[in-house]
This record gives C-alpha cells, structure tokens and sequence, in this order.
C-alpha cells in the first residue's frame, strides 16, 4: 500500500486500529504486454473524494512510455470487528488535503 505510505498513513496501523480495506470491484483492461527487465510505472490517481469507498483509477507504462494497461479499484473501509462498510477515518481524509 504504497499510496498510504506517500500519505503518511501506515495500513499495519489502521489495521491494529480495526480499520480494513478490502477489495470491493476491480477492473483491469491489457493493452500491450509488459516483458521481462521492463520497467514499469504505475501512476495512481484517486477517483472520487473517499466515502465508505474509495476509487482508484491506475495506469501501468513501460520504460518508453507507453501505456501497458489501466486499472480502476474500489476498496472499502470496513470496521474489521462487525465486518460493516464505515466512514473513512479523520485522519485519512486530512491527509488527502496535503
């Protein structure tokens, strides 16, 4: 969860705190295929302000440049005590402000 991470936010943490992300939905569309020594960059943006969901949209290019897929991800916070979708935590949204 690197994205966290760049946030400031350790996943381990939420995670003692009882707070999960699970996947909910995820779409991959292949557009080039990717080979071995290739470099690969994943460029993460997030699709929507988060509510009990968060969206994220990825693209995936090689060391030229070009487009090798896109990705969108829906993960969920969920209370990992009731397994019930909650709101995200404060702390999370104040760190998507920076």
């Amino acid at each position: 969860m690197e994205w966290l991470r760049k946030l400031g936010i350790s996943y381990k943490n939420m995670e003692e705190n009882g707070i999960g992300l699970p996947v909910v939905s995820l779409s991959i569309n292949f557009k080039k295929s990717a080979f071995y020594d290739d470099v690969i960059k994943v460029k993460t943006q997030l699709k929507k302000q988060p509510t009990a969901l968060v969206q994220f949209e990825y693209e995936l290019t090689n060391q030229n440049d070009e487009l090798l897929c896109t990705a969108e991800v829906v993960l969920a916070f969920m209370d990992m005590k009731t397994k019930k979708p909650k709101r995200p935590p404060k702390y999370f949204l104040e760190a998507l402000e920076i």
